[in-house]
Formats: C-alpha cells, structure tokens, sequence
C-alpha cells in the first residue's frame, strides 16, 4: 500500500510537471478572437488551424451570439479591462468612435502605410472607408485606419428568373426603371398568382436603406447630406418625391399584404419558396437562400432609378469588421494574423464557404457567379458609416414608421414628411 502511494505521488507530481512545461503558451503567444458570424463559425476555425500549422501561433475563435449578447459583452469586457487580442464591434460608427477614444482599439494606419501601402491598397476603398476617420471627423478621432473589413455587403433587387419565364418576362432582362419594376411586379402577380414584391419592411432599417438610395438618386448626395445637416427641409417637394414612391408601389398592388410586419427572416423564406417575383436584400442572403431552397434560380439588380439627373448610389460597404486590441499583449502577432486573414487564399475561401463579399480587389475571378456579379457595383456603395455626419436616431425610427404607414395607406407622404420635419426641428434645439 505504501508503495502504491508513493507511485501514485509520484505519478502525480510527474503529470503535473509535464503540464506544466507544455500546457499553456506564454502570456500573448495564443491570439483570441471574439466574434457574432454563426454561419462563418466553421469556416474560420478551419483558417484557425492553417494558420496555426504555417506560423505555429494558435488562433482561438470564441463565438457570441445573437448579436446584441456579443455588443453587451464586448462593452463589459472594455469596463472591465478584459477585451480579447481581435474583437468586432456592431453599431453605428460613433460606436466604434467611442471605443477609439477611450483607448481600446489599435491606430492600424501605419502597418497599412508599409510597404508602399501594400495592404491598404488591397482593399476595396468603400469597406475600408467604415473603419477609417478622416481630417475633422464630427467623432473627434485621430484621422486614420482602425480596423480590418474582412468581407463588405451590397443591398440590390432581387427577381425570381423562374417567375419570369412563366410571366413571359425575359430573365435575361431586369427592369432599370422604377416605372418598369412596376410593371413587371404587376406582371408577375397578374400572370403566376403571387406577390409582386416581398420584404422585411416590419424591420425599419430596410425601408430607410431604400428610401435613402431613392432619395440620392431624386436630389444628389450633397443635398441628401444637407437634409441630415439641417440645410434642407424633409417637407422639400423631393423628399415628398422619394415618400411617393413608396404609395405608388403599395397603390399597384404589388405589395405583399403584411409587409409592414414581416421581419426580414420572413421575407426571406417567402422568396425563396417562389411567393415573391421581387425583393430587396443585401449580398449575405445567398448563403440564406442556399439554405433555403438550393434549387432556387434568381439574379441580383441595381436600384430601379427615377431621375436620370442624379447617379444611382447603393447601400453597402464592409460587412464584417475585427478590431486590434491596443493594450493587448499580442498585438504585433494580432496584427500579422489580420494580414494573413485578408490576403487572396484566405479570402476567396471565406467567399465560397460562406458567400460573402471578400474586402479585398481581385478575387473576382474566382468567386461564385452570384457574388461575382455582385462586384460591378461596389463603386457605388454609400452607407451612414461613410458620411461625415449621421441623421438622428429619432428623426429616422418616425421616417421609419411613417413609411410603414403610408405603405398601409393610414397617412399620406406629405403628412409623414411634416412629422419627420418637425421631429427634426425639435431634436435640433437640444
């Protein structure tokens, strides 16, 4: 018996050594990384373990989710002290503004200025435009580059091309005009018995994305900006314009009849199971509706235009972004890892696991047919993140709702225009 104690003692006190000696990686050598993207989670653990087996440094993946849990615990952890070597953050760029003043993300301006710019001068410059802060900034932060797009979003049309063939539309052929989305819309309904157009518009954000490329599109994007600024009226006879069009689609009769309270989820499934001819979605639904219905055969086009006066601009530009922990012991490694992350290989992987947008030009060629279309408007992306100044969060939630009451016919665009207005006028004196 004795014996047998002191070989299990020993035995013990030999694992614990071992363990000791191999266990964990000195402090900073193991880069974490937290992120929200379930369906990416996967794809970037298997990136986690090439990179592992090409430089030796350990990457570890810690998923959060939904996304309002991950912003909760991001912002705790900031309190705390506590934040990961990479983290993303979610919201509105004074989020991130916010973030970088309180000294918790790494200035990245300098490792994309070497080698003659090499790595900024990959990307796409609308999905770095979202991490980065000019001269001026209304944020007060230091001009620069303080994060790393990792893939960037496209919002467009989408149109069933089986739908089209039994409406005797050409699928070749998507409308360019507004006029003309109607008139297919209506075509669709009339000839296959569905819905004209479908969308999650009981989510406010999907109505303001389209009325604010309407609106770039009726009266230019510096008089856009100007409304935000204050310099023109919501109750101008353009904006009334851009709130119009949103009664002439409900008055064809192409609306689905609870549109005003489907949530994007919802829309999503309707079109993919062919109850839709049209609908508007960002780049990342073709994972969904691969999910969905793998057999479903539709197109993605740009915004149906209004007014030749103006360009047609589109709401995008990075996706998903992950930040550098300033006061991270790891940050020189966290660094190289984002570089690794965003070169060629890696992106284009990430593109076909996931079909999502790579940030980075030249991938073209071996992206997805989908996705690859999609690359031909990302010269004309626009987003809040990219404007020098944002609306006010009142002034859009009764934009918002009052687009979903003119599209159920309780309020008229000049009575929801006043309101808006006089929302403005009132968050303005404070």
């Amino acid at each position: 018996m004795k014996y047998k104690l002191r070989f299990l003692v020993l035995s013990t006190f030999f694992v614990m050594f071992i363990s000791g000696c191999t266990s964990s990686q000195p402090q900073g050598e193991k880069i974490v990384i937290w992120h929200w993207m379930n369906d990416r989670k996967a794809s970037l653990e298997e990136l986690a373990l090439r990179y592992m087996e090409e430089t030796g440094v350990p990457i570890e993946f810690k998923l959060f989710s939904p996304p309002d849990i991950y912003s909760q615990k991001v912002i705790a952890a900031a309190r705390a002290g506590r934040l990961p070597d990479i983290f993303g953050i979610l919201g509105e760029k004074k989020t991130l503004a916010s973030f970088i003043r309180a000294g918790y993300i790494l200035d990245l301006t300098s490792y994309m200025a070497q080698d003659k710019e090499t790595w900024k001068k990959s990307f796409y410059s609308q999905a770095l435009e979202v991490v980065s802060f000019d001269k001026n900034n209304i944020y007060g932060v230091e001009p620069g580059v303080w994060g790393v797009p990792i893939d960037i979003t496209v919002m467009e049309f989408l149109y069933n091309r089986d739908l089209f063939k039994k409406a005797g539309l050409d699928p070749e052929k998507a409308p360019v005009t507004f006029d003309e989305f109607i008139d297919y819309a209506k075509t669709i309904k009339k000839t296959c018995g569905v819905d004209g157009f479908v969308c999650g518009w009981g989510e406010g954000w999907l109505l303001n994305a389209l009325a604010t490329e309407w609106a770039i599109n009726i009266m230019g994007e510096r008089k856009f900006l100007a409304t935000i600024n204050g310099d023109v009226s919501y109750t101008d006879p353009q904006w009334i314009e851009v709130f119009s069009l949103f009664k002439k689609m409900k008055d064809s009769g192409i609306l689905a009849s609870d549109i005003t309270t489907m949530i994007n989820k919802e829309a999503e499934d309707a079109f993919s199971k062919g109850k839709a001819g049209f609908s508007f979605n960002g780049s990342w639904s073709i994972n969904v509706y691969s999910q969905l219905s793998s057999g479903l055969d539709y197109a993605f086009f740009s915004l149906p235009k209004v007014s030749s006066a103006y360009p047609v601009k589109i709401w995008g530009g990075a996706g998903s972004s992950f930040m550098v922990n300033a006061n991270s012991p790891a940050k020189e490694k966290a660094v190289a890892f984002l570089k690794w992350l965003t070169e060629k290989n890696q992106q284009e992987f990430l593109a076909k696991e996931t079909n999502n947008l790579p940030s980075i030009k030249n991938c073209q060629k071996n992206l997805p047919k989908l996705l690859a279309g999609l690359t031909k408007d990302l010269g004309i992306l626009t987003h809040p993140n990219i404007w020098p100044y944002n609306e006010n969060s009142r002034v859009l939630e009764i934009m918002n709702k009052g687009l979903q009451q003119v599209v159920m016919g309780i309020k008229t665009p000049e009575e929801i225009a006043k309101e808006i207005q006089d929302v403005k006028e009132r968050v303005s004196k404070r």
